[in-house]
């Protein structure tokens, strides 16, 4: 069976023109949103066939889950500060970075617009934090071995309670956290981690 658009990783030339593209398609989301997204307009942008963005990619969906799949290869990778409180600072830190970029914080604000009306882009933006949150879970899963907080804390919960009011402040005031909301929010989720909020099974 055949790969998916977009989800083979190729090297030398191909990933020059998957490069260029991913950076085309992400200039046109930030600067005019999903609904201007149009694969011939990326690849002029992108200065590479027409012909070859339609065969490798297929559609504007399948374009925007690689651009996804790129972001989430591309970020940086968790610190470890040595206290699930300094991690977590770290991880907000990196958030609020991401959303105060201009063209980071416009492209998620197009993504995460688009998502709510095409499942195929909300499947990919829920890879994409999916990963992120992956990456993320160990600075708390360690915090529990070192007795920082109770056993059983869900470390994934306490990734995304870091995240949430940052993106929730973006997404509702239309301007980006700022240093002092990313600090607000590594200790509030911090705070909750150690009074137990976190522990227990998860409900589905």
């Amino acid at each position: 069976m055949s790969a998916e658009p977009g989800t083979v990783r190729p090297g030398g030339r191909t990933a020059r023109v998957r490069a260029a593209v991913l950076q085309a398609a992400g200039d046109v989301l930030a600067e005019h949103g999903f609904a201007h997204l149009d694969l011939a307009d990326v690849a002029r942008r992108a200065e590479v066939g027409k012909t070859t963005v339609y065969r490798r990619w297929g559609s504007v969906t399948g374009l925007v889950a690689d651009l996804l799949a790129d972001m989430a290869e591309q970020s940086l990778p968790r610190e470890d500060t040595g206290t699930v409180l300094g991690d977590l600072r770290a991880n907000a830190r990196l958030v609020q970075r991401t959303l105060a970029d201009p063209r980071q914080g416009a492209l998620f604000r197009a993504v995460i617009a688009a998502a709510t009306c095409d499942e195929r882009t909300a499947q990919a933006l829920r890879r994409f934090y999916d990963i992120r949150v992956a990456e993320w879970a160990p600075c708390v899963q360690q915090g529990v071995e070192r007795g920082e907080l109770p056993p059983g804390t869900d470390a994934e919960d306490v990734v995304r309670a870091v995240s949430a009011p940052l993106y929730y402040a973006l997404l509702t005031t239309g301007t980006a956290p700022t240093p002092a909301a990313a600090e607000r929010a590594a200790q509030a989720a911090h705070a909750a981690a150690t009074a137990g909020v976190y522990t227990g099974r998860r409900e589905d």
